[in-house]
């Protein structure tokens, strides 16, 4: 029986993965990785699992490819461009296919559930708000110390973006009380928001603190890219922990929303 649902989780991961690498919204490698997350989320959680898997993937997207115009200018700023590979696929896919594999050996518990919803809603809320919030008018503010930085920086939020992060979370919260309408709409809907939200604030936050950040000796600019900036040059270190990329902070915050929603459940 778990043969025959990873046979159709890999027919249909293939069928998406090919579909978002022809659209450009995936590398080569981004798709193969896709491949493999998506067999183990659509095989092994089932529908609702896909299909919540499909709506952060497909919004994202297109957000990305909506606001790539204005997001040109600070792509010097993140450390890959909108076409993700294997690295972003697994930072926030990765969480949720080793839920899968848990839900299955574990068996259907619900709590396993919400703790997908709460790693879909965190990641949704991340990508929603970085790709919102460079359309802010408003100059980005350190989330810890709220000062004024340039647009792009790590750990730099608007209200703009904070707003669509909320957004995102909230929308995986609907699409998840949908499919599986366990509990109320306000608990099912609030807890995604909550862990959702929760999990992008803590990405800001690791990224205001802990990621590596590095600086172009030639155009003296902050990044996040490395070994080299989109010049050419050589990239230097100079803060945060040089083994914590963007890839790393993106599964934290993963980690964070499912740890929140988790929570969540056990007390609701």
């Amino acid at each position: 029986m778990i043969i025959d649902t990873l046979i159709l989780g890999f027919l249909l991961a293939s069928a998406a993965g090919l579909i978002a690498w022809k659209a450009g919204a995936l590398s080569s490698s981004g798709a193969l990785a896709a491949c493999l997350t998506g067999t183990l989320i659509f095989g092994l959680g089932g529908l609702p699992w896909a299909v919540l898997l499909l709506t952060f993937f497909i919004s994202s997207s297109l957000l990305s490819r909506t606001f790539a115009g204005r997001k040109a200018a600070l792509n010097e700023k993140f450390s890959k461009g909108s076409r993700r590979d294997w690295g972003q696929v697994f930072a926030n896919g990765g969480l949720g296919a080793l839920l899968a594999v848990a839900y299955i050996f574990l068996g259907e518990h619900s709590g396993l559930w919400f703790a997908f919803v709460g790693a879909m809603a965190a990641v949704n809320a991340d990508t929603w708000s970085t790709e919102v919030g460079v359309l802010s008018t408003a100059p980005p503010r350190l989330i810890t110390t709220g000062r004024i930085v340039e647009r792009g920086t790590s750990g730099g939020i608007t209200w703009l973006g904070t707003f669509a992060s909320l957004s995102g979370a909230v929308l995986i919260g609907l699409v998840a009380w949908l499919l599986r309408p366990e509990g109320t709409f306000v608990q099912v809907v609030g807890a995604a928001a909550v862990a959702g939200f929760a999990g992008s604030l803590f990405d800001s936050l690791l990224g205001a603190t802990v990621q590596a950040v590095y600086r172009c000796p030639v155009c003296g600019k902050e990044t996040e890219r490395h070994p080299y900036h989109t010049c050419g040059t050589g990239t230097v270190h100079v803060r945060g922990w040089s083994r914590l990329g963007n890839d790393e902070v993106n599964f934290l915050c993963s980690l964070a929303g499912a740890g929140s929603a988790l929570l969540l459940w056990l007390l609701l």
